[in-house]
């Protein structure tokens, strides 16, 4: 009877493996198209063996447990490539804003065709007109309206690229505040998976976890650390704490001069160290590539107004006065394409005329026509140097679009590759099926049999007292 009872033990536990791994089946099946979700094998593990005697053991049959597939390494991998893809989307799209705001496009990138370069173009001309007919006060006006276009479209471009700096804090601040909540959530399912399973795999809670450090490398770069329980540690790229199993540190933000910083749970500023992900691309968008183009802006602006005020002023107006400034301008470069208008209204102020002849004179007229082809900006024309800052920043738009490219089919490797090993695969479960069900077939025929020799058994071969 000892014999016949282990083999119904064995018999009832193969059924309720075999159930289990049929379980394990119905839920792969159940999530094949559920984003994140990993999946489950069924892993059998072999029962301690029973001894029966000295030299005789039972086997106790087998538990089955389900374990998911996921490679750590490969995740990582994952998540450091969607950091870099964000960082290079984020910054190329602000670039090719920054385009936009001249006039630029892929098919387009010479200065005469922008209109920043055509007014450039039309104000010297305007004193080509005015050498030839240096007396005529239509053609004086032409001048001051030709400046007075030049001075707007210098503070439109300056205005937009400020707009677009403040778009880009807005951006931001949002990312932060979206950062926050995955880091609260990352936090509390550490808490879950240490609690529910410390030393093995935690199934759906560690999916949930892997989609929420999916979506923050989206948004921001960070390394992260995997504790002796199951839990894990993220720190930004200078090391500032992001989340320490159980317990987030949430970001902040506070305003210097004028624009978004980042500030770290330990109160310091960590904006210029943070990388990756959609906020480190805004972030450099915002304070290296604008910085540079404002820059370059100014310089163009106040190097054309300079010259043309000095030179202005080395000859004599209509009325036979040295002449004055034709723009107004700040004191340095900075802040000169926002700043730069008019000085005058009056087309008399023009000084076209040399100081050794007399007032309807030409030969300064001349002179400022001339500014256009010195090298008084930089070493280069006021032409040659806006042609110069566009090709530039073409090529920088094109070389973050062709990194943000091979990035992207980098990552679209890795996650064919995450895919292939992670993903449901319904030829394999119904596979899986057919094999758990028979299996499961067997053990219920074995219980059976085992049932109707215990009932033999029982009735010492009468068949009608124990059935």
């Amino acid at each position: 009877m000892g014999t016949l009872t282990g083999l119904l033990y064995l018999s009832q536990n193969s059924l309720e493996a075999n159930q289990a791994a049929l379980d394990i089946t119905s839920n792969n099946v159940a999530n094949a198209n559920t984003p994140g979700y990993s999946n489950e094998v069924a892993t059998w593990h072999e029962l301690d063996r029973v001894s029966l005697s000295r030299n005789s053991a039972s086997g106790m049959g087998a538990t089955v447990s389900a374990l998911s597939q996921r490679n750590p390494v490969l995740n990582q991998r994952v998540q450091q490539q969607t950091q870099a893809v964000a960082a290079s989307s984020s910054e190329g799209t602000a670039l090719a804003d920054l385009q936009s705001i001249f006039g630029l496009s892929s098919n387009s990138s010479a200065s005469a065709s922008t209109t920043l370069g055509t007014d450039i173009n039309a104000f010297f001309n305007s004193f080509s007109a005015l050498q030839a007919s240096p007396s005529n006060v239509s053609v004086r006006q032409g001048v001051l309206s030709a400046a007075a276009t030049l001075a707007t479209n210098f503070n439109s471009a300056a205005s937009a690229i400020a707009q677009q700096t403040g778009s880009l804090n807005q951006q931001a601040t949002g990312i932060v505040s979206n950062i926050n909540s995955l880091l609260t959530s990352i936090a509390q399912l550490n808490v879950q998976i240490t609690g529910a399973s410390p030393n093995a795999d935690a199934g759906t809670l560690e999916d949930q976890r892997q989609q929420d450090l999916t979506q923050l490398s989206s948004l921001v770069g960070f390394d992260q650390i995997k504790t002796e329980n199951n839990g894990l540690t993220l720190t930004a790229a200078n090391g500032q704490p992001l989340v320490s199993e159980g317990k987030a540190f949430p970001l902040s933000t506070s305003l210097v001069s004028g624009n978004v910083h980042i500030v770290g749970a330990s109160g310091v500023d960590i904006t210029a160290t943070l990388t990756g992900g959609q906020l480190g691309g805004i972030l450099t968008a915002r304070d290296r590539d604008l910085p540079q183009a404002s820059a370059a802006l100014d310089s163009l602006a106040y190097s054309i107004g300079s010259a043309v005020n000095t030179q202005n002023q080395a000859g004599l107006d209509a009325n036979g006065n040295p002449g004055g400034v034709i723009f107004s301008l700040p004191v340095s470069s900075s802040g000169a394409a926002s700043a730069i208008s008019p000085a005058t209204l009056d087309p008399n102020a023009i000084a076209a005329a040399a100081t050794n002849e007399g007032a309807n004179g030409g030969t300064n007229a001349a002179a400022l026509l001339a500014i256009a082809n010195s090298n008084a900006i930089g070493g280069q024309t006021a032409t040659s140097f806006f042609a110069g800052f566009l090709t530039q920043l073409g090529s920088k738009v094109a070389q973050v679009q062709q990194e943000n490219t091979t990035q992207q089919g980098s990552l679209t490797q890795l996650v064919a590759q995450q895919s292939a090993q992670s993903s449901v695969s319904l030829d394999q479960e119904a596979a899986n099926l057919t094999m758990y069900e028979r299996s499961y077939a067997a053990a219920a025929k074995v219980f059976s049999i085992v049932d109707q020799m215990m009932a033999v058994a029982l009735n010492l071969g009468v068949q009608t007292t124990v059935s």
